[in-house]
């Protein structure tokens, strides 16, 4: 890994992004993609289920609350700074260039781990789908559909963001709808909505409410990615912004929903759900409805292609902006001169997701799926905490700071706190306990190049306060 010190590449029409391509709706994609929304009821709930119980709807409530802190806060940041540097820009500005980078870097950890993390969700999804059609034996392991799953990625990432941005939509839009009608097929089974156990509020556990809080802000993780695509997007100053805080409450809706909906449909049974592999599955069957498994399992894929797409296309932008900024190597700020996309960087970040996923084959699908979600998670809360503080700060510099912004920063603050204090305590068993240490030495390592960067060439670092993407 290396920088140069001396200046930009000269930005030519062929070096840049493909500015404006985007319309709102495909900006909305982006975001949708990378929550993968469908990816809650089908797999993520159980943790949820199990820590809060009965009022397991409250919890991603609450959470919806807390996420939508931190969406008001990227949507001040971005509509202010317009650039596909996104966190690397908005905390460099306001922290410094060193912290910026740090942001920057924290965020790349997170967009590959998630994409390392769907390559390994999409094999279980599509084991299940090939044995629910009487398809026990696959003609190859199933680790072979993970590699053609990023080839597909990297295709669609390296070709146009037009393309792939829409097709996130696309497909997201298609397995949350399969999602929904299944939802309301099993409620009309039951005959009501009303489900009095799940509205007792005096008999709620409060505090397995919050302490469900960290698992539920992992299934919105992502929801900030719009922001990345800021060169890429038509009027960024309003739709940014917009998709951020859309994005956000839409997931929030959906996932308070669907908890509550689900937990009904198992007949209370939290901990069944929690100890199932397969929950929205198991809902469909007690409903009578086994026959959909089929279907549930195909929006899980098509939803997990979707997401691993958005992370790449996050990711690269993340890498061509420090590359711009040459805090990381000159070549990955290069830009395709046809396809206008940063394809050194598209390339960089699915073959780090390849190789990661060849070399976690060994552990089993369903481990590795958890190790590198959790490890992901990290990165997102750590810089979702740094934005939280500096969204006030950026009002102040304009005299637009009032009291209600202050308060907002510190709920903001206080939640992500909690959420990073409840994934490390109390002490989760191997190797999870161990998983806070692997993402400490990435950032160390991070912290060490971004250091030597510093003293070597400090002008590299000041440059931040200019808007060098082109």
């Amino acid at each position: 890994m290396s920088a140069t010190t001396g200046t930009n590449p000269p930005i030519t029409a062929g070096s840049k992004l493909r500015h404006g391509a985007l319309n709102l709706m495909e900006t909305f994609g982006q975001s949708i993609a990378v929550i993968a929304p469908t990816l809650t009821p089908a797999l993520n709930i159980t943790v949820v289920a199990a820590t809060a119980g009965i009022a397991c709807w409250l919890s991603y409530f609450v959470g919806t609350l807390g996420v939508m802190i931190v969406a008001a806060s990227v949507g001040i940041l971005a509509a202010r700074h317009p650039q596909a540097g996104s966190f690397f820009v908005y905390i460099g500005r306001s922290f410094g260039p060193y912290t910026g980078a740090l942001a920057g870097w924290s965020m790349i950890s997170a967009y590959i781990m998630t994409a390392i993390a769907v390559a390994q969700g999409f094999p279980i999804f599509l084991g299940n789908l090939l044995t629910a059609v009487g398809i026990t034996k696959p003609f190859v392991p199933l680790w072979v559909f993970s590699l053609a799953f990023l080839a597909m990625i990297c295709y669609a990432a390296y070709r146009d963001i037009k393309f792939s941005s829409r097709a996130g939509l696309v497909l997201e839009c298609i397995s949350v709808g399969i999602i929904v009608i299944i939802t309301a097929m099993v409620i009309g089974v039951h005959g009501t909505i009303i489900d009095p156990k799940q509205l007792a509020f005096s008999k709620f556990n409060y505090s397995s409410v919050f302490a469900g809080l960290p698992f539920v802000i992992f299934s919105f993780v992502g929801f900030e990615s719009s922001a990345t695509l800021a060169k890429e997007a038509g009027r960024p100053e309003k739709s940014i912004p917009l998709a951020v805080v859309c994005c956000a409450a839409f997931a929030g809706i959906f996932f308070t929903g669907i908890a509550y909906f689900m937990v009904f449909g198992d007949a209370d049974n939290t901990t069944a759900m929690g100890n199932s592999s397969s929950p929205f599955t198991d809902v469909a069957g007690a409903a009578g409805l086994g026959w959909t498994a089929v279907i549930v399992y195909f929006a899980a894929c098509i939803s997990s292609f979707a997401c691993g797409l958005a992370c790449i296309n996050a990711a690269s932008r993340l890498m061509y902006s420090m590359g711009r900024y040459q805090f990381l190597h000159n070549s990955m700020g290069l830009v395709h001169q046809k396809h206008q996309t940063p394809h050194f960087a598209v390339f960089l970040a699915v073959g780090i997701v390849l190789v990661a996923t060849l070399a976690l084959i060994p552990a089993g699908f369903l481990n590795a799926f958890g190790w590198t979600g959790t490890i992901a998670s990290f990165g997102f809360v750590i810089v979702y905490l740094g934005m939280c503080i500096a969204a006030p700060l950026e009002l102040r510099k304009t005299g637009e700071m009032k009291p209600l912004n202050v308060l907002v920063g510190v709920a903001g603050v206080a939640l992500m706190a909690f959420v990073i204090w409840g994934s490390v305590y109390p002490v989760p068993a191997y190797p999870f306990n161990i998983l806070p240490y692997l993402f400490l030495a990435y950032m160390i390592i991070g912290a060490v190049w971004f250091g030597v960067l510093k003293a070597k060439s400090p002008q590299v670092l000041t440059s931040i306060v200019h808007d060098m993407e082109g």
